[in-house]
């Protein structure tokens, strides 16, 4: 090859000893190729520093390198930290990722996602919560042989899925404040729409029966993932004669506004009234105190779910064929001074 010249992908055939084809086939990750020609077709183009042509791949290929992320008004640092995940595995794998807005109450939401996907040629998606929810939607996609994973999908999943296990860690966070010796623990339920919203409280009720507790509606206070619905809820909850000890928001954004209302009032975090969250998002950092909460590894769950939809779609299998499955990461509670036993 001549100096200062850029490597084609006849260079690399040659240098690997196969066809053209061959080498298109490696670089477009297709099946039916020997692991042993895989190797060597990737040693070549990576000792002559080849580089395919994005353009090129998308005209002669069946694929356009493309993914979208569907979505609908979450936290902006969620958005951040499953883009961040998502990015990591298409710079290594030669991929463009594209954002895909949409409501998730829309009637039409499933056509629409489907005359989207036909029109710009996406190869597969990522659904973050609560647009995989929907009912029908996965179905209507597996139909129309859109690939897709879900993210935090709230029950049987029809499909991929990544997530953690919501209750369970809602469970842990409760019983923490019981073992402080909190007995009065206000909980902020998520927005009515989230799958998560449903397995968290389920958790905090869980952990309540478990020390012989009943659930008091007193104690039960509806949020919708915002800061501003925090605020109401710790209002609704601090209010009551005999108020809470402790509250357990459903994320932390949540949490945030209860630590305001409760600072309002005249509490003290934690001496008058302990707080908890879930998520840890950098709010629960930013706060004074920092607040106990839940880490959910959410970029690592945005780098999995792409790296899932990837193996799916280089199985060359139609998406209705796959199995239906839910990988489970692991999640950690994160106890900072915003929590402290009950004086």
């Amino acid at each position: 090859m001549t100096e200062g010249r850029q490597a084609t992908i006849k260079d690399v055939a040659k240098g690997a000893g196969v066809s053209i084809k061959t080498v298109s086939r490696v670089l477009n990750d297709e099946p039916n190729v020997r692991p042993a020609t895989r190797e060597r077709v990737l040693a070549a183009a990576k000792g002559l520093d080849y580089f395919p042509n994005p353009a090129a791949r998308r005209l002669a290929g069946r694929r356009s390198y493309l993914i979208a992320l569907a979505y609908d008004n979450p936290s902006p640092s969620y958005l951040a930290d499953v883009i961040e995940g998502i990015m990591e595995v298409c710079r290594s794998d030669g991929y463009f990722l594209a954002l895909h807005g949409c409501d998730f109450t829309a009637p039409s939401l499933a056509r629409e996602m489907v005359n989207a996907v036909r029109e710009s040629r996406v190869d597969g998606l990522v659904l973050t919560p609560p647009v995989g929810d929907v009912a029908g939607l996965c179905e209507t996609l597996s139909d129309a042989g859109i690939h897709y994973v879900r993210l935090a999908p709230s029950g049987p999943t029809k499909g991929l899925g990544v997530s953690i296990n919501d209750r369970q860690a809602a469970f842990d966070m409760t019983e923490y404040l019981l073992e402080l010796g909190h007995r009065r623990i206000g909980f902020v339920q998520g927005h009515p729409r989230h799958g998560t919203s449903r397995l968290r409280e389920e958790g905090y009720r869980a952990a309540l029966e478990r020390y012989g507790l009943e659930v008091e509606p007193a104690l039960l206070s509806q949020g919708w993932y915002t800061l501003e619905s925090g605020i109401e809820a710790a209002r609704a909850l601090l209010r009551a004669d005999a108020r809470p000890t402790a509250i357990f928001a459903s994320n932390d954004d949540m949490a945030a506004g209860v630590i305001q209302e409760a600072l309002r009032r005249g509490l003290r975090v934690p001496e008058d009234l302990s707080v908890a969250g879930f998520d840890d998002v950098p709010i629960a950092r930013m706060l004074s105190p920092r607040l106990t909460t839940i880490r959910q590894p959410v970029q690592a769950m945005g780098k999995r779910a792409t790296e899932l939809l990837f193996e799916n779609l280089s199985s060359g299998e139609h998406v209705s064929t796959q199995a239906d499955r839910v990988e489970l990461l692991d999640y950690r509670m994160l106890v900072r001074p915003s929590t402290a036993a009950p004086r």
